[in-house]
């Protein structure tokens, strides 16, 4: 079988992995003419550090991520700590994995050096310019790719989804703006804040919460650097992707904020929606599982009367469990933009009493930042275990489960 990848991402670069470590051809196309270090901090819930573990890279990625021992939310005017959600042994072994904090360049450099490793063809300066979907080919200028499967993991504005929909599908304004900044530990030391400097030495994930506005800062780089974000609503022009920050803009933004937090402000931003920290994990779990289902189904293919068709319909086997649980992410990700930005009022009064009240014995709550059910469903999910359930059935409705191993 061979397996074509639009992109050269967390996601691509996970599925080409999982691909190769089954034996599958896999070329990955990349439209850029290098993979240079950019980017900033990124969190790896346990959802997804399962999946580092599961493909064999979590000591690699471990070696240079800091792991996340507690996620606290603070009140934006005083610093006042509303929540601690502990993150100790006994939480990863309940939820399957660690919650890590990386930059994004070295989390990614481990991934491409895998995937190098294991023999994927990834070809730069490749841009596609148009995909078929009906004879399963992909055009790049003068050179077409005819393999067995195209993944598209070309990201936001992929092409590939416009040829899936067969008309243009640009991603809808969401109305939030992110300033994000890297700042280095001396900076922040040279404020000679003693409140600065117990953050800067925290173990975990600060958030502040305030009206129409949060923000989120933690440690990476063997915490010689620290990552800061601000969410915001968005003033940019309509399909305005990135921009140089305007610091001044960004402070009026943030006065009267905790001065723990203004200190530390940045000089960089661009558009994202981190309410939830699982938009790079929700790409893992993708390529893992597509890697996956294309691997068993390598195993079987030579099953009398598997043909192309029954190919298709893993694939919708593939899309069907993703959209299930992509769901339940975007949910939360909705549910967590109003939570971290209520205006101050009744309904803020009473979110913040829920937080100073809550233990983490209790089960259920109307804040899905707070259920332990939703959190466990969210965190805990092992993409792996279910992909071969759904495998074995989609087997055995298929085929009777003859041939399998």
């Amino acid at each position: 079988m061979q397996v074509l990848i639009i992109g050269a991402g967390l996601g691509g670069l996970v599925c080409a992995i999982a691909c190769r470590r089954a034996g599958i051809e896999v070329t990955v196309l990349e439209q850029s003419a290098e993979i240079s270090e950019v980017g900033a901090g990124i969190q790896i819930p346990p959802n997804a550090s399962r999946v580092m573990r599961n493909i064999g890279l979590l000591s690699q990625v471990q070696s240079e991520a800091i792991r996340v021992q507690w996620i606290d939310i603070l009140r934006y005017k005083n610093g006042e700590r509303l929540i601690r959600r502990p993150l100790s042994d006994d939480h990863i072994k309940t939820l399957g994995g660690e919650w890590l904090v990386i930059h994004r360049a070295d989390y990614h450099n481990i991934l491409l050096q895998e995937a190098k490793r294991l023999g994927a063809n990834i070809l730069l300066s490749s841009r596609v310019v148009d995909v078929n979907v009906r004879q399963t080919k992909a055009m790049l200028g003068n050179k077409t790719f005819a393999p067995d499967v195209i993944i598209g993991a070309d990201g936001l504005w992929s092409i590939t989804r416009d040829s899936l929909l067969d008309k243009p599908a640009p991603p809808y304004e969401t109305g939030d703006l992110a300033y994000r900044a890297i700042v280095s530990r001396d900076t922040l030391l040279g404020l000679n804040d003693p409140r600065v400097r117990t953050l800067c030495d925290a173990p975990g994930v600060t958030i502040w919460v305030g009206p129409r506005c949060h923000c989120v800062f933690y440690p990476i780089k063997k915490r010689t650097v620290f990552n800061l974000v601000l969410l915001r609503p968005d003033n940019m022009p309509r399909s305005s992707r990135k921009a140089e920050g305007s610091l001044q803009e960004m402070q009026e933004t943030f006065e009267g904020w905790d001065p723990y937090c203004t200190t530390i402000l940045g000089d960089a931003c661009h558009p994202t929606l981190p309410y939830q920290a699982q938009g790079a994990a929700m790409a893992v779990e993708d390529g893992a599982l597509i890697g996956y289902l294309l691997g068993e189904y390598e195993k079987v293919k030579y099953t009398p009367h598997l043909d192309k068709r029954s190919l298709q319909s893993l694939l919708k086997l593939y899309e069907k469990m993703r959209k299930s649980r992509t769901t339940v992410n975007v949910v939360g990700a909705v549910n967590n933009r109003h939570f971290y930005h209520m205006e101050d009022g009744v309904e803020q009064t009473e979110r913040d009493q829920s937080m100073k009240m809550h233990n983490w014995q209790y089960k259920s709550s109307k804040y899905s930042w707070l259920d332990v059910h939703y959190q466990q469903e969210l965190l805990g999910y092992d993409v792996l275990w279910h992909g071969k359930q759904a495998f074995l059935t989609w087997w055995a409705e298929e085929y009777g489960g003859k041939g399998y191993i």
